[in-house]
């Protein structure tokens, strides 16, 4: 297949939002908190509140954008499940990333009202602990979806990706 089939390439604000926010992801991975404890410290517990609500409104304003601005890249001629499977993951990383965002909010909300152990703590940490899985998950799909349609030359990962270009 040749990039012919894709005419679609995403806009440089696009493609800004997109490496942007995942700079913003590789930073709130690298710096996650290792341990509850940790939020015991007012600064760093405010910035993590501060980081997370900044996530979720770069996030909100990223996805009003991309639905309102762009369309797939796939090609016209992509099978119906492959893009109903695409549609799911892109969707779900965004709902993955908002709950991620959310569940650490509230697990700051509980922890400075003091609420430092038992049942509600420990279940929004474990929801926490489950969504950031599961997005790690539909992250790599993502990414290995992209680097499949890259070895397919489609034109999708030329449409996002500003390096290794399809020929």
């Amino acid at each position: 297949m040749s990039l012919d089939k894709n005419n679609f390439n995403y806009s440089k604000k696009a493609k800004l939002f997109h490496w942007f926010f995942v700079i913003l992801f590789l930073y709130g991975v690298a710096k996650q908190v290792d341990n509850i404890n940790q939020l015991e410290d007012i600064v760093f517990l405010r910035f993590e509140i501060f980081f997370a609500l900044f996530f979720l409104i770069f996030l909100i304003i990223r996805f009003i954008y991309m639905k309102k601005t762009q369309k797939s890249s796939l090609p016209e001629n992509t099978p119906l499940v492959q893009k109903n499977i695409a549609k799911i993951v892109h969707n779900g990383m965004y709902v993955l990333l908002a709950a991620t965002a959310l569940s650490g909010l509230l697990i700051g909300f509980l922890y400075s009202f003091n609420i430092k152990s038992g049942f509600a703590i420990e279940t929004v940490v474990m929801m926490h602990e489950f969504v950031i899985n599961l997005l790690y998950l539909f992250v790599l799909i993502h990414v290995l979806a992209a680097t499949y349609h890259r070895l397919k030359k489609d034109g999708v990962w030329s449409s996002m990706v500003p390096f290794f270009k399809e020929k």
